[in-house]
């Protein structure tokens, strides 16, 4: 079974009195455990794309399936639940909560959606610190830390809940060359480790190397007809 599905996937917005089509009838899957990308330019539909896979906007036609459930039948507070013990989010500026220490933002899904037990939520933020290479900086807020290791942060708190598929838009924009490539090294041993599979939004030709596969998105429609991954 498919981890992602969809089928004749659309999604146009209103723009006034203008109807903007986004995403243009699609189809794809992804299995579980795939380290896959969505590739094309500015305005293809890369970011939508990613935010009706993390039930951030709803379809409005056709069919996704994110673990066996229908996006399009969740309402707000559905879909923040959904989200937030399922779908782990990694950004290109990080979105780090900067008054917040580097544990306090590794902890605060925890905190807020899943609401472990203070003991089993420290146990597993310093886990995720430690596997990313950030226990020893665990006291230090955003602003004292580098932007490779503010991503690598923001790795640890996208895999604190332990979630089936973790979405990444652009997650190496604002890195220079080897910081990128610890990085998606990094995703990728966290891949292996926590069998989490991760869907990338990328102009990046180092995620796309690195992709096990890649869909190309060019005004909305899969240039290579999508396929099954």
């Amino acid at each position: 079974m498919s981890l992602v599905r969809a089928e004749n996937l659309a999604k146009t917005y209103r723009v006034g009195d203008i109807d903007v089509p986004a995403i243009k009838g699609i189809d794809f899957a992804i299995e579980a455990g795939s380290f896959v990308a969505f590739v094309g330019p500015s305005g293809s539909g890369k970011s939508t794309l990613l935010n009706l896979i993390g039930c951030l906007d709803h379809p409005t036609s056709g069919t996704l399936k994110v673990l066996d459930t229908d996006i399009a039948t969740l309402d707000r507070r559905a879909a923040a639940r959904f989200r937030g013990e399922h779908i782990g989010f990694v950004f290109q500026d990080f979105n780090l909560i900067p008054v917040l220490t580097v544990f306090e933002n590794v902890e605060y899904p925890l905190r807020m959606v899943q609401k472990w037990p203070v003991e089993k939520r420290r146990a597993q933020v310093l886990r995720l610190l430690d596997a990313v290479g950030m226990a020893d900086q665990a006291n230090k807020r955003p602003d004292q830390i580098s932007g490779g290791q503010k991503q690598r942060v923001a790795v640890a708190r996208a895999l604190v809940s332990q979630p089936k598929l973790v979405l990444a838009d652009e997650p190496t924009a604002n890195l220079d060359h080897d910081t990128a490539y610890r990085i998606l090294e990094l995703m990728k041993k966290m891949r292996d480790e926590f069998k989490t599979t991760f869907v990338f939004s990328t102009h990046d030709p180092k995620i796309m190397g690195e992709a096990e596969a890649t869909f190309t998105l060019e005004d909305g429609r899969l240039a290579n007809g999508g396929s099954h991954v």
